[in-house]
């Protein structure tokens, strides 16, 4: 998948049960749309939502499953349980979280990479990461590439954005590992999509800008207070 994303776009097509969009078939209609603007592949939230996208559009695609556990904050693709639903998805590559903090049921992600690997050695793995250090520590585990999707999103980094101090954090990411880095999280813009490129991201994924009509509704409405 990584040879099809390199310096492209990847659309993220998700809905949750209490968005208004939260449906398989309009989720791959979203992808369908994404594939026809030139998107190179598409991140997606449950096996099933994947299964229907896979009808419509030809593209690769990063699956995880988001589910809430209780006593842990982790909640993308967090046990085995989700690894085994993406790999009977078919996608072609699984996005974790890959953060420090502490994961349901015991599990650990290197627990999770040797699962993955021994069940599915074809499918590619995307880190999930909000700190370099998170960063560093998924080269070493294994992972195909790095995602910068939880940076201002845990405890550590709440409130940060991805833009901040010109893409500082993506720079700082790039300079740390050698694996692909893609950039993912608050790119809003076509300028800032351009600009993550100029800094050397691998390839980016746009989500809420693209897909998310009433997130984008709101950000006309807040323009003017």
């Amino acid at each position: 998948m990584l040879a099809q994303v390199k310096n492209g776009l990847i659309v993220s097509c998700q809905a949750l049960p209490d968005e208004p969009l939260h449906s398989s078939f309009i989720m791959s209609k979203l992808a369908l749309a994404a594939f026809q603007g030139g998107a190179c592949g598409i991140r997606a939230n449950t096996k099933e939502d994947i299964v229907e996208i896979k009808k419509e559009v030809p593209l690769p695609i990063i699956g995880i499953v988001k589910r809430d556990y209780q006593g842990s904050s982790v909640f993308i693709t967090a046990t085995k349980k989700e690894i085994d639903e993406l790999i009977e998805s078919g996608c072609e590559m699984i996005a974790m979280d890959a953060t420090d903090r502490r994961r349901p049921k015991s599990a650990t992600i290197r627990d999770i990479i040797k699962h993955t690997n021994r069940s599915a050695p074809h499918v590619e793995l995307m880190a999930d990461i909000a700190t370099v250090e998170e960063a560093i520590s998924a080269q070493k585990l294994g992972f195909d590439c790095i995602s910068t999707t939880l940076h201002g999103y845990t405890e550590g980094t709440n409130g940060k954005k991805l833009y901040d101090d010109d893409f500082s954090f993506l720079k700082k990411v790039i300079e740390h590992v050698s694996i692909p880095v893609i950039a993912e999280g608050n790119i809003v813009t076509p300028d800032m999509y351009k600009r993550c490129k100029e800094i050397g991201a691998f390839a980016c994924v746009v989500g809420g800008a693209i897909t998310r009509p009433k997130e984008i509704t709101k950000r006309f409405i807040n323009v003017c207070g």
